[in-house]
């Protein structure tokens, strides 16, 4: 039952912070691209692959921030709805550009997430 608890205390403290960081992002930027979802998920993927690179972490640690607040701070359903949001308002370009950046840059920063965490780890 831990475990459980762990990845909903984690999960909701993401949520939150994804929320905040989120509307902080939007209220700042132009709305006709997703920068909040952008950048929330390219820091999710960093700090994940930081994580697993630190295999001195017990597995209670990892629930917590990886499962918990990692999983529900980034969304890839989110991330597919605003896509979808740009082609129904006819920014299908835009989109496309949205949705490989974020999966290329995505990547990216987990490697360097990872490879910084087995660096300095």
């Amino acid at each position: 039952m831990k475990l459980p608890l762990l990845v909903a205390a984690g999960g909701f403290l993401g949520a939150i912070c994804r929320f905040g960081l989120n509307n902080f992002i939007q209220a700042r930027h132009h709305k006709s691209f997703p920068f909040g979802t952008f950048i929330i998920n390219v820091t999710g993927s960093f700090l994940l692959g930081l994580l697993f690179a630190c295999r001195h972490l017990s597995s209670e640690v990892l629930f917590f921030l990886g499962t918990g607040f990692l999983g529900a701070y980034t969304t890839f359903s989110t991330y597919e709805l605003e896509a979808v949001e740009l082609i129904r308002r006819g920014r299908t370009i835009i989109s496309l550009i949205y949705l490989v950046i974020s999966v290329v840059i995505g990547i990216i920063f987990a490697y360097i997430g990872y490879s910084l965490g087995n660096y300095f780890y």
